[in-house]
């Protein structure tokens, strides 16, 4: 029999970027200073996306913001700039480096310059003034972000505080706030490793190149291939071989590992991805294998 009615319901991709979108332009519309972090990996870059749909054909209404840690891969940061050139939105970038000479953090030799982000990141809040700060954290990359809202407080030391989260029933947001604090807002925390490779199939987005198999010399280091660099020296007993891999995450290259795979298109990838077991932080990111607790420990002094 053929149906009379039309059916409206969304696809899954649908529903979650529509919920996305709402969220950006309820951010926009709430907040007097907001800014969008981008550090040009493949959640940063679903992100811009969705900005640019939100507010599309007006150009995005914030600037974004790169917390550069000096390790950065040279194709992440190609790919951060065709992105800010295309869509003419103001980039700033907050050096780990430059801190380091202003005295903004202090590098004592041991700290990684993943953490050093915090207090970088932190002051470019300050001195910029933002009240709001977009973030890529999905629920179910680690266990610290599946505890976030999705408007995540932070006090005027830009600290967070787990146990004292503002409900969000019904998806209604509460952004109030006092001098000197703002709020991290995370409109993709519903979205799953897979939608995110999901939605760039869809897309079409410009994503690195290293997510992609290529060719690499690495070495093995604490269970995870990572990449030959001056910033990464080779400790005794270890040695670099060349291997087909591609990375899951991108970050601090002294931090973060890659896979052997030979998934070369976004087909394989998402079929590489809906088989793994682990997530791409978990699997790659050296950062946060220090501790259980880690990435809460990092994120309520202020990390994204």
């Amino acid at each position: 029999m053929t149906s009379t009615h039309t059916d409206y319901r969304l696809s899954q991709l649908d529903q979650l970027e529509a919920e996305s979108i709402h969220i950006f332009r309820e951010v926009a519309a709430e907040f007097e200073k907001p800014v969008l972090m981008f550090s040009g990996g493949k959640d940063s870059i679903v992100m811009m996306r969705l900005a640019e749909k939100a507010f599309y054909p007006a150009k995005i209404p914030f600037p974004v913001l790169q917390v550069d840690t000096g390790y950065d891969f040279p194709e992440v940061l190609s790919t951060r700039d065709n992105w800010v050139e295309r869509l003419g939105v103001r980039l700033l970038v907050a050096g780990v480096e430059d801190a380091i000479k202003n005295g903004v953090v202090v590098d004592d030799g041991k700290t990684s310059r993943n953490r050093l982000q915090i207090g970088t990141l932190l002051n470019a809040i300050e001195e910029n003034g933002f009240t709001a700060a977009f973030g890529g954290g999905r629920r179910d990359e680690e266990k610290a972000r599946a505890k976030e809202r999705v408007y995540s407080h932070r006090d005027e030391f830009g600290q967070w505080d787990p146990k004292n989260q503002r409900p969000e029933v019904w998806s209604l947001y509460n952004g109030r706030l006092h001098e000197g604090e703002h709020m991290r807002i995370f409109p993709i925390s519903n979205w799953t490793e897979l939608d995110i490779w999901d939605y760039i199939r869809r897309e079409q987005i410009e994503i690195p190149s290293i997510y992609f198999s290529h060719q690499r010399r690495v070495f093995e280091r604490d269970g995870m291939l990572m990449t030959e660099t001056e910033y990464n020296p080779l400790r005794a007993g270890e040695t670099a071989t060349e291997r087909t891999v591609r990375f899951r995450t991108v970050g601090d290259m002294t931090l973060t590992g890659c896979v052997e795979s030979t998934a070369s298109t976004l087909d394989e990838i998402i079929e590489e991805v809906a088989a793994a077991r682990v997530t791409e932080r978990g699997a790659t990111r050296g950062d946060d294998r220090f501790s259980e607790a880690a990435m809460e420990d990092r994120k309520k002094e202020g990390y994204f």
